[in-house]
């Protein structure tokens, strides 16, 4: 692999359709690295890009987060179309953007569709093998994103390498129902769709070869054996100007603490919310990035995390953050006398304050409007909850 710390300058995002927008990002000023790798698989030459964040230790093994880009697209423009780079820098994880191999008509995809014989599932389960060779892969926490093309990629790993996907989540993305209808998952497996109710794309209601999305949602649901009654959240519509609003679909109580989570983005289309750049209609209430994480911090090969530090957090941790939502200022309620680390992070996983506290109280002045995640840390115990600042 070779260190590809540097300007690049994008032209254009494909993911199912062509995006186009001009956009720089410079690495050269990260501590952290980014590296190249390739090696061939059945005969083809594949590709890869590896994110490092700089607070990464070799002696500790870390999650690993597959980000898979859409058809037409490229692992650069996932990177940085579906950014999860900042939320790695605090949360300590490792990314991989993996490139697809080339159709008849030059465009690179996913083998999801029954139109190829790429064995793809083999090259990313050999790619774990290679990272794993090189870095400190905890194997019990690998896990799998993508847009479009990508998402469906993601529910092929749910259902065919299931020995080693923790968990998937999918932005605009589903199965086709001769995949869904073969799916093979071993395991309770976590899932988290994002989908737009006006994507002309992947349809939210389906179409011949694409599954609709409550049948895909209804699908894991069941298989996992969670309620069929979810829990629904309208998100607050935040930005009022991006044409669209959010809904939270929760099914909870599945085997081993699974859950199926929907994101329901009404009037959104075929993008990712909270990306950088606003091609069509883009939810802006949320980020997608920060909400996948969230989602897959809590689950490893075995289901819910539910020994060791994340055990603790749940049972010393339960401070309140209010008003919530509020103007500006907030208070902290905490427990404890010990001293405490406060991290204010923005949705795209930047940090905007950061301060210690060692009473039971903590005041926030955070100026800008927004979704902000509140992490506090004491005696090796962290805990985030979210607010949302108007």
């Amino acid at each position: 692999m070779t260190n590809s710390n540097q300007v690049i300058h994008i032209n254009t995002i494909k993911a199912g359709f062509i995006l186009l927008f001009s956009f720089f990002i410079s690495l050269a000023g990260y501590s952290q690295t980014t590296l190249e790798g390739s090696f061939t698989h059945d005969g083809i030459l594949r590709t890869y890009r590896v994110y490092i964040p700089a607070v990464y230790n070799p002696d500790v093994p870390v999650p690993l987060l597959f980000n898979l880009h859409g058809y037409g697209s490229n692992n650069i423009e996932q990177e940085i179309y579906g950014d999860f780079r900042p939320i790695a820098d605090t949360a300590d994880f490792i990314i991989v953007h993996p490139n697809g191999t080339f159709d008849f008509q030059n465009n690179r995809f996913w083998n999801t569709f029954g139109t190829s014989t790429v064995d793809d599932i083999g090259f990313l389960s050999a790619l774990i093998d290679t990272l794993s060779a090189d870095f400190a892969i905890d194997q019990n926490r690998i896990y799998s994103t993508g847009m479009s093309n990508g998402g469906f990629m993601s529910y092929e790993l749910a259902c065919g390498l299931s020995d080693r996907i923790a968990a998937i989540a999918s932005v605009t993305g589903s199965m086709t129902f001769a995949h869904m209808n073969l799916c093979d998952a071993r395991h309770p497996t976590p899932v988290m769709e994002i989908h737009g109710t006006a994507d002309a794309t992947v349809p939210y209601i389906g179409n011949t070869l694409f599954v609709p999305v409550d049948t895909l949602v209804n699908f894991w649901v069941q298989f996992n054996n969670c309620s069929i009654i979810p829990s629904v959240n309208q998100l607050p519509d935040i930005n009022t100007l991006d044409g669209c609003t959010a809904e939270l679909y929760v099914y909870d109580g599945g085997d081993l603490g699974s859950k199926v989570e929907l994101y329901k983005i009404i009037g959104g289309g075929h993008t990712w919310p909270g990306a950088p750049v606003i091609v069509g209609v883009t939810n802006m209430d949320l980020s997608a990035s920060a909400e996948i994480w969230r989602f897959f911090t809590r689950y490893d090969l075995n289901g819910l995390i539910t020994t060791g530090v994340e055990a603790r957090i749940e049972q010393a941790y339960s401070y309140k953050v209010y008003p919530n939502p509020g103007k500006n200022n907030f208070t902290i309620d905490l427990p404890g006398s010990s001293e405490k680390t406060i991290l204010i992070t923005d949705f795209m996983g930047r940090l905007v304050q950061r301060f210690t506290c060692s009473g039971n109280k903590a005041y926030l002045n955070i100026e800008n409007k927004g979704l902000y995640f509140i992490t506090v840390s004491a005696n090796n115990n962290t805990s985030t909850e979210k607010v949302i600042s108007y």
